[in-house]
């Protein structure tokens, strides 16, 4: 399993496990203890991992997920030491140390929460797709 098997649905929390498509959508595993199956039709938001970056100060404007995966993985080990409940400087600092020229007017609080919170996830539940991109990166 890697970054474009996994998926994040809008107004859904959580990721998802891309299980296979259908005809008018796609099939998808809640990435959880339970389990769950959600049949994702095409006026659902889905956004495959491999497809999404976070903004950058850099020449290319942003910086693939998968990189800044890979940079937590390196960096926290696991443990990023931020929660739910820290603060909006917290969380700027954590992603500032992972992301030195991560674009501050453009990446929210909220999507470093979510960031946090995916990368959570994807170490408990499939770390082998940490693991493939250090080795596919």
């Amino acid at each position: 399993m890697n970054f474009k098997d996994l998926a994040s649905v809008a107004g859904k929390p959580g990721l998802f496990k891309i299980i296979k498509p259908t005809r008018s959508g796609v099939i998808l595993e809640a990435l959880d203890e339970k389990k769950s199956k959600l049949v994702a039709g095409m006026s659902m938001r889905v956004s495959v991992l491999n497809d999404i970056s976070i903004y950058a100060l850099t020449e290319e404007g942003a910086v693939p997920l998968s990189e800044v995966m890979k940079k937590i993985e390196e960096t926290y080990q696991g443990d990023t030491g931020v929660d739910a409940t820290a603060t909006d400087s917290e969380l700027r600092a954590f992603l500032k140390s992972v992301l030195h020229e991560f674009d501050q007017d453009r990446v929210y609080v909220s999507d470093i929460k979510k960031l946090n919170a995916w990368y959570l996830l994807i170490k408990k539940f499939a770390p082998e797709v940490l693991l493939d991109a250090e080795i596919t990166n």
